[in-house]
């Protein structure tokens, strides 16, 4: 893969202006009574530890630097398949993801778009582990279709390589139409998401692809990660990116 200083320089403020770290200290004249992570300042910013009031992501730049640099690896190496992140908020990540494709003018990959579109689905019985999880009550993490389709049309990075999953990840996810991916970056929160979108995606991950895990620091994220890995005997060595954040690489 080519690079050169022009699409460094669009890919570096496509970054900023997803995380809004431009103008973060105008994020400051925002109240929000019921966003218990309120608190944006460049340093909660670059480690994703806020709920931004205005910026279409919260992974902060330390994740956005790691996705950016597995997209440039699976490039680079000619590794085979789509990108796709489950849960998707405001639609930051995937954002970035269709404008690296379009700042190199790949056009044979697609960019997997998958989330409810209504917020984090309630504890499941069949999975203990999200018994007390409280996500499902949370109208902030609520985000519709129409708005994250908005949100890409605002950075004028929609087009039809640019595929949306509506739905439960256990509905929506066994049957989507995708062969191989590259990258698939999971930010379920809850066992349940989790541990449905490393079943139904881990099996079409290519060798040397990547997988990536947005809330690891969150117990039943880490418990459903680890429950996966032992039942499909995976190895690979878990690296982290931040403090939330880790992710592997494939290699069998």
């Amino acid at each position: 893969m080519k690079k050169n200083q022009a699409e460094d320089l669009y890919l570096d403020l496509l970054k900023k202006a997803i995380l809004f770290e431009i103008w973060i200290e105008h994020e400051k004249n925002y109240h929000h009574p019921s966003n218990i992570m309120f608190n944006p300042t460049t340093e909660t910013r670059q480690s994703g530890l806020d709920w931004p009031p205005i910026a279409h992501s919260m992974i902060g730049i330390e994740r956005m630097n790691n996705l950016h640099q597995c997209m440039e690896s699976v490039m680079t190496e000619n590794i085979e398949g789509d990108f796709i992140e489950t849960g998707v908020w405001r639609g930051g990540a995937c954002i970035f993801m269709q404008g690296f494709l379009k700042a190199y003018g790949i056009t044979d990959r697609k960019v997997w778009v998958a989330d409810s579109f209504e917020g984090l689905p309630p504890p499941d019985p069949s999975h203990p582990a999200d018994t007390h999880s409280s996500f499902h009550t949370m109208d902030y993490l609520r985000v519709s279709l129409e708005e994250v389709v908005d949100n890409f049309k605002k950075y004028n990075l929609l087009d039809d390589n640019v595929k949306f999953l509506k739905g439960w990840f256990k509905d929506t996810l066994p049957t989507a139409p995708i062969e191989k991916i590259a990258i698939a970056r999971l930010d379920g929160d809850m066992y349940s998401s989790t541990w449905d979108s490393l079943a139904n995606l881990y099996p079409r991950v290519s060798i040397g692809g990547y997988i990536i895990i947005d809330d690891y620091n969150i117990n039943q994220c880490k418990a459903a990660v680890h429950d996966y890995r032992n039942r499909a005997v995976i190895h690979d060595e878990i690296k982290p990116i931040d403090q939330n954040g880790v992710y592997w690489r494939k290699t069998k």
